[in-house]
């Protein structure tokens, strides 16, 4: 049985202004507009024989993914935290330890969670050909069969057809300049590097040790030191940041005599910017994409994402639009690759678009930011039914709660009540206080904060239910 491996790190800073820090575009529903791309590469499994997945994801993003899990029925899923960022070697190392440490052998099959796939079928086709050569003790990788000269991939050159189905590794490549693209896909012996792979857990650890030592005894010390936290696995943190940061690609791949490549053609993309979600989508007439409410007028050839209002345009073309509640970008399709630029200035100028959308995903439900002021913020907050927020207190600002819908139970000092539709209730500052929605539907409120500073760091946790005290 297959063990499905996911890696769901990363900031997706090229599809800003929809992908952010706090919610990547592995989050995102950018495909069909029902599931996350996380989701989706869950999903695209089910026809397989695979055990529950295995999520690798950043610290910060562990109830966006737990909640995620959570609608596809796999509560029971582990999802193993990462402090800090140490490339793809030593995140697949952590679960690779992990797997084996009930004293199993599995196949695992590594996948990216922000990867679009459009051919199921062909993708199952290609992973019942790894197999047999996993088994074999091979280090199976995924070569996309290139569609055009691309100078964002790195590259795979096809060896000697092995005897189980695939090709040996000739050799990999480096992301080639335009022209070596064009004799590259010109050759047909080159396939793009997915950065999907299949190989027995014993046999990565195993090349991992001949090749980096260094990863697998950071990575070993890490795993060892950490604990479990409901479903989330955490390693120790000061043993990961000393663990050496490298690709599986530079780390074993490219070392390792045993690594074969399985083509696959099943309209794949890492949908690394918008043109390229552009490019991937249904097209009306005048090769536009609309999404949400657009009106286009002598449009042509651009791509449109309207999150909160109607946008409309008139006599453009080539162009990408993307409209959220507190940021809207306007590009050339030729030039989206420097949206990225954009965020590095945000980062540089000390501006906060670029880690949050004005909705942010906490355990216990969801606040958006739709005012703030000089010494006052509006949020509305919704609570899952049976969800508490922490026990907590404010050192520079009060809150006035207002209910629109459902029933509060909130605990201001040494008083708990209930609060119900169009009751409110308020919190002075320094007071310790705690908000529960004990009822069966949404709690829906207004939060008025008012108060020299209303950053979300000034926050003191007493008590937390979900481990941030």
């Amino acid at each position: 049985m297959l063990l499905p491996i996911i890696m769901a790190g990363g900031s997706g800073s090229r599809l800003w202004p929809l992908s952010r820090q706090l919610n990547p575009k592995q989050f995102l529903a950018l495909g069909d507009g029902r599931l996350s791309m996380l989701q989706a590469t869950i999903q695209r499994l089910q026809g397989l024989e695979t055990a529950l997945p295995s999520l690798i994801c950043n610290e910060e993003h562990r109830f966006l993914a737990a909640e995620q899990l959570r609608r596809l029925g796999m509560e029971e899923a582990n999802i193993l935290l990462e402090p800090v960022g140490r490339n793809t070697a030593p995140a697949i190392a952590l679960a690779t330890l992990q797997a084996v440490a009930e004293g199993e052998d599995p196949v695992l099959l590594v996948l990216a969670a922000d990867h679009l796939i459009q051919d199921v079928d062909s993708f199952h086709a290609a992973i019942e050909t790894a197999l047999p050569l996993a088994n074999d003790g091979k280090l199976v990788t995924f070569g996309i069969k290139p569609s055009h000269p691309e100078t964002g991939y790195g590259y795979i050159e096809q060896g000697a057809a092995a005897s189980n189905g695939g090709f040996a590794v000739a050799r990999f490549v480096e992301k080639p300049d335009l022209a070596t693209a064009e004799d590259y896909v010109a050759s047909g012996r080159f396939f793009w590097n997915s950065g999907m792979f299949m190989f027995r857990a014993g046999r990565y650890l195993e090349e991992l040790g001949r090749f980096r030592p260094d990863i697998l005894a950071a990575c070993r010390k890490a795993l060892e030191g950490g604990a479990q936290d409901m479903h989330f696995t955490r390693v120790d943190a000061a043993a990961f940041e000393t663990c050496p940061e490298d690709s599986i690609d530079y780390a074993v791949m490219e070392k390792t005599a045993d690594a074969v490549m399985v083509p696959l053609n099943a309209g794949w993309s890492d949908v690394g910017s918008w043109s390229v979600l552009w490019d991937m989508s249904i097209k009306d007439a005048g090769g536009n994409v609309f999404k949400g409410d657009v009106l286009g007028q002598s449009t042509r050839n651009t791509y449109v994402h309207a999150d909160s209002r109607m946008v409309a345009t008139v006599g453009v073309e080539d162009l990408v639009v993307v409209e959220t509640p507190d940021a809207v970008l306007v590009a050339h399709r030729d030039k989206v690759q420097d949206v990225k630029k954009v965020v590095e200035r945000l980062k540089a100028e000390g501006r906060q678009e670029h880690i949050s959308h004005r909705e942010v995903h906490r355990p216990w439900g969801i606040y958006n930011s739709i005012d703030n002021g000089h010494r006052y913020q509006v949020k509305r907050i919704t609570v899952k039914p049976g969800a508490k927020l922490s026990v907590q207190m404010h050192h520079h600002r009060a809150e006035h709660w207002i209910v629109v819908s459902g029933t509060a139970k909130v605990t201001n000092r040494d008083q708990t009540y209930l609060v119900t539709e169009n009751q409110s209730t308020y919190i002075p500052i320094g007071q310790v206080h705690a908000l529960e929605n004990p009822g069966v539907i949404p709690l829906e409120l207004i939060e008025v904060q008012s108060g020299a500073y209303l950053g979300e760091d000034d926050i003191v946790r007493f008590e937390d239910k979900y481990g941030r005290a």
